[in-house]
This record gives C-alpha cells, sequence and structure tokens, in this order.
C-alpha cells in the first residue's frame, strides 16, 4: 500500500511510495500507480521536450506522446538506469522524430552555413562553461534564451550531449549524421552559446 504523508506546508496528501514499486505495480496494470509516475515526472518530460522543440504547444503534444509510449512498452524497462532516464530517452526520440519530419536536419539554416567557417570565424572564443553552475535560476534562464536562438541541430546536440551526457557516437546515431558532424555541431554550438552568454559573463563575475 502507498505510504500517504501530510504535507506540513498546505495539509496536502503526498504519496512516498518508491517509482520502483509504482513501476511495478504499473506492470501489473494498475492505473493509478502509473498516474502517480505521470504526476511526479511530467514537469520534466515536458521541459526537455520544450528544450528541445521550443513550443508550449508542440512539447505538450511530445511530452503527453512520450507518456502514452512509456505505458505502452513498460514492460521493456528493465531498470538498467533510472525511470526518469529511460522517459527522457523515449522524449528525445519523439522530438528528434518531429524534426526530421518537418527536414529541419539540412544545412539550409544561416547556423548551418556559418558552421562551414564564415562567421564562425568571427566569433570569439569563451573561456566559459555554459552548462558550469545549473543550479542558479537566473543562469538557467539566460541559458534558455540562449537556445532558443540556435537552430535545432546545433540546440539538439547541446540537449544531447551536454545535458543528457549522451556520447558522441549516440547523439550521430540519434541525429543520423557522422560523429565528425556531431563534433563540429557541438564545437559550434559552444561557440556560440559563449557569444550569447558573454553579457552575463560579465555581470556574473563583476
Amino acid at each position: 500500500m502507498s505510504e500517504i504523508i501530510s504535507n506540513p506546508q498546505n495539509g496536502s496528501e503526498v504519496d512516498e511510495t518508491p517509482d520502483e514499486l509504482l513501476i511495478e505495480q504499473s506492470k501489473n496494470g494498475s492505473m493509478d500507480s502509473f498516474e502517480e509516475l505521470v504526476r511526479r515526472h511530467k514537469d520534466k518530460i515536458y521541459a526537455r521536450a520544450f528544450s528541445m522543440m521550443r513550443n508550449e504547444d508542440g512539447a505538450l503534444e511530445l511530452s503527453q506522446l512520450a507518456w502514452i509510449r512509456a505505458w505502452q512498452k513498460l514492460d521493456q524497462f528493465k531498470g538498467d538506469s533510472s525511470f526518469t532516464t529511460w522517459l527522457t530517452r523515449i522524449t528525445i526520440n519523439l522530438c528528434l522524430d518531429e524534426i526530421r519530419k518537418r527536414k529541419r536536419f539540412s544545412a539550409e539554416s544561416i547556423d548551418e552555413l556559418d558552421e562551414s567557417g564564415g562567421v564562425e570565424r568571427k566569433i570569439p572564443v569563451m573561456e566559459f562553461n555554459p552548462t558550469s553552475g545549473m543550479e542558479r535560476t537566473e543562469l538557467r534562464q539566460r541559458v534558455d534564451e540562449a537556445l532558443a536562438q540556435l537552430s535545432e541541430v546545433h540546440r539538439t546536440v547541446i540537449v544531447l550531449h551536454e545535458f543528457e551526457g549522451m556520447e558522441y557516437k549516440e547523439v550521430a546515431e540519434a541525429m543520423g549524421c557522422s560523429i565528425g558532424t556531431v563534433m563540429s555541431r557541438l564545437f559550434y554550438a559552444r561557440r556560440r552559446l559563449a557569444t550569447l552568454l558573454s553579457g552575463f559573463r560579465r555581470e556574473y563575475s563583476a
């Protein structure tokens, strides 16, 4: 039985059942247990979808679809990673599929053309890691705003490698390109982010 405690701030009840038990109950057909998993993790899954799609309606639709896929494939979850990691990968794959449908993984954008050596050479190298200190709310907001200014291919490679910790080979397989292309896009994306965040760097160092 789920362990229920009262939230001392608002008196509401909080389900403290471990995710692992909720997953097992869900595998046995308990929709209540699965709904509790949704309640706990829906914000993170939506945030990951939004970080890739940059569209609220699209992110909501894809995150909801991710939960449907998770329910359908729950028996395939073996616990080798955390439930949220597994679900995040489902979300990422759905986002990548949607982006591919739009045929946006081409060299049509200005960012892609710049990557070949034009504007990129004019971008100064900043000794600043935009993903460091992510616990700071303001920095998270600035990084999010900067990500929105990247093309989809560059934003995606940053999200997969920097935020999800995927290796070059995994990113290449997910994006359907070579490892060299991943490295080139990542190099450009980091420099672009550093430039976009250079003003915040000066404020932060002051």
